[in-house]
């Protein structure tokens, strides 16, 4: 199963594996405090992608379709493999640091992996 969980909420046994889905570590949390197993630096959505969609809710459905376009590209398959493996062995989390909690890029992973379950 693949969570979704804000980073500055506390982390549970629920969690599973923790795994920061952003390109920048978020502001006032340390990385005891984030209890993470990994940060998908290399997952993330590029720094021109993140600056264009500036959480504009307006450019959802854009940024969907262009950081599902990144997300192809062929460095990104092993990696995305990985991740999926690991989410059908056991629950993990996606943490992320933005305050919509419906439109961001961990949304996004999520279904991307979520798509990939059953390969």
């Amino acid at each position: 199963m693949v969570r979704l969980k804000r980073v500055y909420d506390p982390a549970g046994v629920e969690d599973g594996e923790r795994f920061l889905a952003e390109r920048l570590w978020p502001r006032g949390i340390s990385r005891r405090q984030a209890c993470l197993t990994a940060w998908l630096k290399d997952l993330a959505p590029s720094p021109a992608l993140r600056k264009w969609f500036g959480h504009d809710p307006k450019r959802w459905d854009e940024f969907r379709r262009r950081y599902r376009a990144e997300l192809r590209e062929p460095d990104k398959g092993p990696l995305l493999a990985k991740l999926a493996a690991k989410a059908r062995r056991g629950d993990i989390t996606l943490v992320f640091a933005a305050r919509d909690e419906e439109r961001n890029s961990a949304v996004v992973l999520k279904r991307v992996l979520e798509s990939r379950g059953n390969r």
